[in-house]
Protein backbone atom coordinates (compact mmCIF):
# COMPACT_ATOMS: atom_id res chain seq x y z
CA UNK A 1 0.00 0.00 0.00
CA UNK A 2 2.83 2.41 0.84
CA UNK A 3 4.46 1.95 -2.55
CA UNK A 4 1.15 2.74 -4.29
CA UNK A 5 0.91 6.00 -2.36
CA UNK A 6 4.48 6.88 -3.35
CA UNK A 7 3.64 6.27 -7.02
CA UNK A 8 0.51 8.42 -6.81
CA UNK A 9 2.47 11.21 -5.09
CA UNK A 10 5.12 11.06 -7.83
CA UNK A 11 2.47 11.25 -10.56
CA UNK A 12 0.67 14.22 -8.94
CA UNK A 13 3.94 16.04 -8.25
CA UNK A 14 5.16 15.71 -11.84
CA UNK A 15 1.76 16.80 -13.17
CA UNK A 16 1.77 19.91 -10.94
CA UNK A 17 5.33 20.83 -11.93
CA UNK A 18 4.52 20.52 -15.64
CA UNK A 19 1.25 22.45 -15.16
CA UNK A 20 3.01 25.51 -13.75
CA UNK A 21 6.25 25.40 -15.76
CA UNK A 22 4.55 24.63 -19.12
CA UNK A 23 7.45 22.84 -20.93
CA UNK A 24 7.66 23.07 -24.75
CA UNK A 25 5.27 26.02 -24.69
CA UNK A 26 2.22 23.83 -23.96
CA UNK A 27 -0.95 25.13 -22.39
CA UNK A 28 -1.33 24.52 -18.65
CA UNK A 29 -3.78 21.64 -18.94
CA UNK A 30 -1.79 20.09 -21.81
CA UNK A 31 1.41 20.26 -19.75
CA UNK A 32 -0.38 18.67 -16.77
CA UNK A 33 -1.63 15.77 -18.92
CA UNK A 34 1.85 15.35 -20.38
CA UNK A 35 3.24 15.16 -16.83
CA UNK A 36 0.74 12.42 -15.91
CA UNK A 37 1.61 10.45 -19.06
CA UNK A 38 5.34 10.81 -18.39
CA UNK A 39 4.88 9.68 -14.77
CA UNK A 40 2.86 6.68 -15.95
CA UNK A 41 5.64 5.73 -18.38
CA UNK A 42 8.22 5.97 -15.57
CA UNK A 43 6.08 3.81 -13.26
CA UNK A 44 5.59 1.24 -16.02
CA UNK A 45 9.35 1.13 -16.56
CA UNK A 46 9.86 0.71 -12.79
CA UNK A 47 7.43 -2.25 -12.70
CA UNK A 48 9.36 -3.94 -15.50
CA UNK A 49 12.68 -3.35 -13.78
CA UNK A 50 11.37 -4.87 -10.52
CA UNK A 51 10.94 -8.23 -12.30
CA UNK A 52 14.56 -8.30 -13.46
CA UNK A 53 17.09 -10.40 -11.59
CA UNK A 54 20.02 -8.58 -10.02
CA UNK A 55 22.33 -9.96 -12.70
CA UNK A 56 20.18 -8.59 -15.53
CA UNK A 57 19.76 -5.26 -13.77
CA UNK A 58 23.51 -4.79 -13.35
CA UNK A 59 24.02 -5.91 -16.95
CA UNK A 60 21.49 -3.29 -18.14
CA UNK A 61 23.15 -0.52 -16.10
CA UNK A 62 26.64 -1.42 -17.35
CA UNK A 63 25.38 -1.64 -20.94
CA UNK A 64 23.67 1.75 -20.69
CA UNK A 65 26.79 3.42 -19.28
CA UNK A 66 28.96 1.94 -22.03
CA UNK A 67 26.41 3.05 -24.63
CA UNK A 68 26.38 6.62 -23.31
CA UNK A 69 30.19 6.75 -23.30
CA UNK A 70 30.30 5.46 -26.86
CA UNK A 71 27.66 8.01 -27.93
CA UNK A 72 29.63 10.84 -26.29
CA UNK A 73 32.76 9.92 -28.26
CA UNK A 74 30.79 9.65 -31.50
CA UNK A 75 29.09 13.03 -30.89
CA UNK A 76 32.51 14.65 -30.43
CA UNK A 77 33.43 13.47 -33.90
CA UNK A 78 30.14 14.80 -35.33
CA UNK A 79 30.61 18.15 -33.60
CA UNK A 80 34.05 18.62 -35.17
CA UNK A 81 33.17 17.22 -38.58
CA UNK A 82 29.83 18.95 -39.23
CA UNK A 83 28.69 22.57 -38.88
CA UNK A 84 26.66 23.41 -35.79
CA UNK A 85 23.09 23.40 -37.04
CA UNK A 86 19.77 21.66 -36.37
CA UNK A 87 20.76 18.56 -38.39
CA UNK A 88 23.90 18.01 -36.32
CA UNK A 89 21.92 18.39 -33.07
CA UNK A 90 19.33 15.83 -34.25
CA UNK A 91 22.10 13.40 -35.25
CA UNK A 92 23.77 13.76 -31.84
CA UNK A 93 20.47 13.12 -29.98
CA UNK A 94 19.74 10.14 -32.25
CA UNK A 95 23.18 8.61 -31.65
CA UNK A 96 22.82 9.11 -27.88
CA UNK A 97 19.42 7.43 -27.77
CA UNK A 98 20.49 4.63 -30.10
CA UNK A 99 23.66 3.74 -28.19
CA UNK A 100 21.89 3.94 -24.81
CA UNK A 101 19.00 1.78 -26.08
CA UNK A 102 21.27 -0.87 -27.60
CA UNK A 103 23.52 -0.91 -24.52
CA UNK A 104 20.49 -1.30 -22.23
CA UNK A 105 18.98 -4.23 -24.14
CA UNK A 106 22.26 -6.05 -24.83
CA UNK A 107 23.43 -5.61 -21.24
CA UNK A 108 20.14 -6.93 -19.84
CA UNK A 109 20.10 -9.93 -22.19
CA UNK A 110 23.70 -10.87 -21.37
CA UNK A 111 23.45 -10.14 -17.64
CA UNK A 112 22.97 -13.83 -16.74
CA UNK A 113 26.45 -14.52 -18.13
CA UNK A 114 28.02 -12.54 -15.31
CA UNK A 115 30.02 -14.68 -12.92
CA UNK A 116 28.70 -14.28 -9.35
CA UNK A 117 31.89 -15.67 -7.85
CA UNK A 118 33.96 -13.05 -9.63
CA UNK A 119 31.70 -10.25 -8.42
CA UNK A 120 31.77 -11.27 -4.78
CA UNK A 121 28.80 -11.82 -2.52
CA UNK A 122 26.57 -9.19 -4.09
CA UNK A 123 24.52 -11.98 -5.70
CA UNK A 124 24.19 -14.03 -2.54
CA UNK A 125 20.57 -12.99 -2.02
CA UNK A 126 19.59 -13.08 -5.70
CA UNK A 127 19.07 -16.82 -5.97
CA UNK A 128 20.74 -19.96 -4.65
CA UNK A 129 23.65 -21.48 -6.49
CA UNK A 130 22.45 -23.32 -9.55
CA UNK A 131 24.10 -26.61 -8.76
CA UNK A 132 22.41 -27.00 -5.38
CA UNK A 133 18.93 -25.54 -6.00
CA UNK A 134 16.09 -28.07 -5.88
CA UNK A 135 12.64 -27.26 -7.27
CA UNK A 136 9.93 -29.22 -5.41
CA UNK A 137 6.78 -30.35 -7.18
CA UNK A 138 3.36 -30.87 -5.58
CA UNK A 139 3.51 -34.67 -5.42
CA UNK A 140 6.83 -34.83 -3.57
CA UNK A 141 5.65 -32.26 -1.00
CA UNK A 142 2.47 -34.24 -0.31
CA UNK A 143 4.49 -37.49 -0.16
CA UNK A 144 6.42 -36.06 2.80
CA UNK A 145 9.56 -38.18 2.53
CA UNK A 146 11.50 -35.17 1.23
CA UNK A 147 11.29 -33.66 4.73
CA UNK A 148 12.86 -36.78 6.30
CA UNK A 149 15.58 -36.92 3.64
CA UNK A 150 16.43 -33.23 4.08
CA UNK A 151 16.45 -33.50 7.88
CA UNK A 152 18.80 -36.47 7.63
CA UNK A 153 21.21 -34.33 5.58
CA UNK A 154 21.07 -36.44 2.42
CA UNK A 155 19.92 -33.53 0.26
CA UNK A 156 21.56 -30.11 0.31
CA UNK A 157 21.00 -26.68 -1.15
CA UNK A 158 17.94 -24.46 -1.32
CA UNK A 159 14.49 -26.05 -1.54
CA UNK A 160 12.64 -23.88 -4.05
CA UNK A 161 8.83 -23.88 -3.89
CA UNK A 162 7.06 -21.82 -6.59
CA UNK A 163 3.91 -19.95 -5.64
CA UNK A 164 1.93 -21.78 -8.35
CA UNK A 165 2.74 -25.05 -6.53
CA UNK A 166 1.50 -23.49 -3.28
CA UNK A 167 -1.73 -22.50 -5.03
CA UNK A 168 -2.18 -26.06 -6.28
CA UNK A 169 -1.55 -27.38 -2.75
CA UNK A 170 -4.12 -24.97 -1.35
CA UNK A 171 -6.64 -26.04 -3.98
CA UNK A 172 -6.15 -29.69 -3.01
CA UNK A 173 -6.37 -28.81 0.71
CA UNK A 174 -9.69 -26.98 0.10
CA UNK A 175 -11.15 -29.83 -1.96
CA UNK A 176 -14.58 -31.21 -1.04
CA UNK A 177 -13.15 -34.71 -1.39
CA UNK A 178 -11.97 -35.88 2.04
CA UNK A 179 -9.01 -37.85 0.73
CA UNK A 180 -7.71 -34.98 -1.42
CA UNK A 181 -8.24 -32.51 1.39
CA UNK A 182 -6.18 -34.65 3.75
CA UNK A 183 -3.36 -34.99 1.20
CA UNK A 184 -3.27 -31.23 0.57
CA UNK A 185 -3.12 -30.43 4.28
CA UNK A 186 -0.38 -32.99 4.72
CA UNK A 187 1.65 -31.21 2.02
CA UNK A 188 1.22 -27.83 3.73
CA UNK A 189 2.25 -29.41 7.05
CA UNK A 190 5.39 -30.85 5.43
CA UNK A 191 6.36 -27.41 4.08
CA UNK A 192 5.82 -25.82 7.47
CA UNK A 193 7.90 -28.56 9.07
CA UNK A 194 10.81 -27.94 6.69
CA UNK A 195 10.60 -24.16 7.13
CA UNK A 196 10.77 -24.53 10.92
CA UNK A 197 13.99 -26.54 10.64
CA UNK A 198 16.95 -24.15 10.70
CA UNK A 199 19.12 -26.69 8.87
CA UNK A 200 16.84 -26.70 5.81
CA UNK A 201 16.66 -23.72 3.44
CA UNK A 202 13.20 -23.25 1.92
CA UNK A 203 12.49 -20.34 -0.43
CA UNK A 204 9.09 -19.43 -1.84
CA UNK A 205 9.52 -17.78 -5.25
CA UNK A 206 7.03 -15.74 -7.26
CA UNK A 207 8.40 -16.76 -10.66
CA UNK A 208 5.52 -17.70 -12.93
CA UNK A 209 4.92 -18.37 -16.61
CA UNK A 210 1.41 -17.08 -17.48
CA UNK A 211 1.64 -18.37 -21.05
CA UNK A 212 1.92 -21.97 -19.74
CA UNK A 213 -1.15 -23.53 -18.12
CA UNK A 214 0.18 -26.92 -16.95
CA UNK A 215 1.92 -26.87 -13.56
CA UNK A 216 4.41 -29.57 -14.59
CA UNK A 217 5.58 -27.57 -17.61
CA UNK A 218 5.88 -24.45 -15.43
CA UNK A 219 8.11 -26.43 -13.08
CA UNK A 220 10.36 -27.45 -15.94
CA UNK A 221 10.61 -23.87 -17.22
CA UNK A 222 11.49 -22.67 -13.72
CA UNK A 223 14.15 -25.37 -13.43
CA UNK A 224 15.63 -24.27 -16.77
CA UNK A 225 15.59 -20.61 -15.69
CA UNK A 226 17.32 -21.40 -12.40
CA UNK A 227 19.45 -24.19 -13.90
CA UNK A 228 18.18 -26.28 -10.97
CA UNK A 229 17.05 -29.87 -10.43
CA UNK A 230 13.45 -30.99 -10.05
CA UNK A 231 12.58 -33.20 -7.06
CA UNK A 232 9.53 -35.39 -7.69
CA UNK A 233 8.02 -38.84 -7.37
CA UNK A 234 5.74 -38.39 -10.39
CA UNK A 235 6.60 -40.99 -13.04
CA UNK A 236 5.24 -38.94 -15.97
CA UNK A 237 6.97 -35.71 -14.87
CA UNK A 238 10.19 -37.69 -14.59
CA UNK A 239 9.90 -38.78 -18.23
CA UNK A 240 8.92 -35.34 -19.54
CA UNK A 241 11.79 -33.72 -17.63
CA UNK A 242 14.30 -36.01 -19.32
CA UNK A 243 12.84 -35.04 -22.71
CA UNK A 244 13.40 -31.37 -21.79
CA UNK A 245 16.95 -32.16 -20.59
CA UNK A 246 16.14 -31.16 -17.00
CA UNK A 247 17.85 -33.06 -14.20
CA UNK A 248 15.46 -34.94 -11.91
CA UNK A 249 15.80 -36.39 -8.42
CA UNK A 250 13.11 -39.06 -8.07
CA UNK A 251 12.28 -40.02 -4.48
CA UNK A 252 10.97 -43.42 -5.61
CA UNK A 253 14.28 -44.19 -7.31
CA UNK A 254 16.07 -43.31 -4.08
CA UNK A 255 13.75 -45.55 -2.05
CA UNK A 256 14.33 -48.46 -4.43
CA UNK A 257 18.09 -47.94 -4.29
CA UNK A 258 18.03 -48.10 -0.48
CA UNK A 259 16.15 -51.40 -0.32
CA UNK A 260 18.35 -54.29 0.83
CA UNK A 261 19.73 -56.58 -1.85
CA UNK A 262 18.11 -60.01 -1.72
CA UNK A 263 19.63 -62.97 -3.58
CA UNK A 264 17.98 -66.28 -4.50
CA UNK A 265 18.56 -68.90 -1.85
CA UNK A 266 18.61 -66.46 1.09
CA UNK A 267 16.37 -67.05 4.11
CA UNK A 268 14.04 -64.43 5.56
CA UNK A 269 11.08 -64.19 7.91
CA UNK A 270 7.83 -62.73 6.60
CA UNK A 271 4.29 -62.42 7.97
CA UNK A 272 1.71 -63.80 5.53
CA UNK A 273 -1.12 -61.26 5.35
CA UNK A 274 -3.38 -62.30 2.48
CA UNK A 275 -3.91 -64.70 -0.42
CA UNK A 276 -1.97 -64.36 -3.63
CA UNK A 277 -3.35 -64.25 -7.18
CA UNK A 278 -2.11 -67.72 -8.08
CA UNK A 279 -3.13 -71.04 -6.50
CA UNK A 280 -1.87 -71.69 -2.96
CA UNK A 281 0.07 -68.39 -2.79
CA UNK A 282 0.39 -66.10 0.22
CA UNK A 283 1.48 -62.47 0.22
CA UNK A 284 3.44 -60.57 2.84
CA UNK A 285 5.41 -57.32 3.03
CA UNK A 286 8.80 -56.32 4.36
CA UNK A 287 9.23 -53.29 6.60
CA UNK A 288 10.10 -51.09 3.59
CA UNK A 289 6.90 -52.10 1.77
CA UNK A 290 8.45 -54.65 -0.61
CA UNK A 291 5.89 -57.27 -1.62
CA UNK A 292 6.83 -60.90 -0.94
CA UNK A 293 4.89 -63.62 -2.80
CA UNK A 294 5.25 -67.04 -1.13
CA UNK A 295 4.29 -70.37 -2.72
CA UNK A 296 2.39 -72.94 -0.64
CA UNK A 297 1.55 -70.29 1.99
CA UNK A 298 -2.17 -69.79 1.47
CA UNK A 299 -3.01 -71.75 4.62
CA UNK A 300 -0.48 -69.79 6.68
CA UNK A 301 -2.24 -66.40 6.59
CA UNK A 302 -1.61 -64.60 9.87
CA UNK A 303 1.58 -66.54 10.63
CA UNK A 304 5.22 -65.54 10.43
CA UNK A 305 7.17 -68.08 8.40
CA UNK A 306 10.74 -68.51 7.29
CA UNK A 307 11.01 -68.66 3.53
CA UNK A 308 13.68 -69.32 0.97
CA UNK A 309 13.96 -66.67 -1.77
CA UNK A 310 13.55 -68.15 -5.24
CA UNK A 311 13.70 -65.00 -7.41
CA UNK A 312 13.56 -61.21 -7.35
CA UNK A 313 11.64 -59.14 -9.90
CA UNK A 314 12.36 -55.44 -10.40
CA UNK A 315 9.35 -53.55 -11.80
CA UNK A 316 8.69 -49.89 -12.59
CA UNK A 317 6.70 -49.56 -9.35
CA UNK A 318 9.27 -51.32 -7.17
CA UNK A 319 10.76 -54.68 -6.26
CA UNK A 320 8.90 -57.98 -5.79
CA UNK A 321 10.37 -61.00 -4.00
CA UNK A 322 9.23 -64.57 -4.66
CA UNK A 323 9.90 -67.36 -2.19
CA UNK A 324 8.64 -70.68 -0.88
CA UNK A 325 8.31 -72.56 2.39
CA UNK A 326 9.35 -76.14 2.99
CA UNK A 327 6.82 -78.75 1.93
CA UNK A 328 6.91 -80.36 5.35
CA UNK A 329 6.13 -77.07 7.10
CA UNK A 330 9.53 -76.71 8.77
CA UNK A 331 9.68 -73.14 7.59
CA UNK A 332 7.12 -71.99 10.15
CA UNK A 333 8.26 -69.62 12.83
CA UNK A 334 4.96 -69.47 14.74
CA UNK A 335 2.55 -72.39 15.11
CA UNK A 336 -1.12 -72.16 14.11
CA UNK A 337 -3.22 -70.31 16.63
CA UNK A 338 -5.46 -67.30 16.99
CA UNK A 339 -4.10 -64.09 15.48
CA UNK A 340 -4.30 -60.96 17.62
CA UNK A 341 -5.30 -57.87 15.69
CA UNK A 342 -4.24 -54.49 17.07
CA UNK A 343 -6.11 -51.30 16.37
Amino acid sequence: MDIILVRLFFMVLLAVVCFFLRPFGLLNWQAGVAGVVAAGAVIGFELRVRNLSLKRLIGAVVGSILGILGAALFCMVLRNALPADATTAVLQIFVLLLMTYVGLLVGASKGDLLNPLALGTVFSSDRPTNRTAKVLDTSVIIDGRIADIAEAGFIDGMMVVPEFVLRELQTVADSTDGSKRQRGRRGLDMLQRMQSNTNIQVQIVADDFPAIREVDLKLLELAKKWEAKVVTNDFNLNKVAHLHHVEVLNINDLANALKPVVLPGEKMNVLILKEGKEFDQGVGYLDDGTMVVVDRARKMIGRAVEISVTSVLQTASGKMIFGKVDENGKGEVSRPGPVEMTH
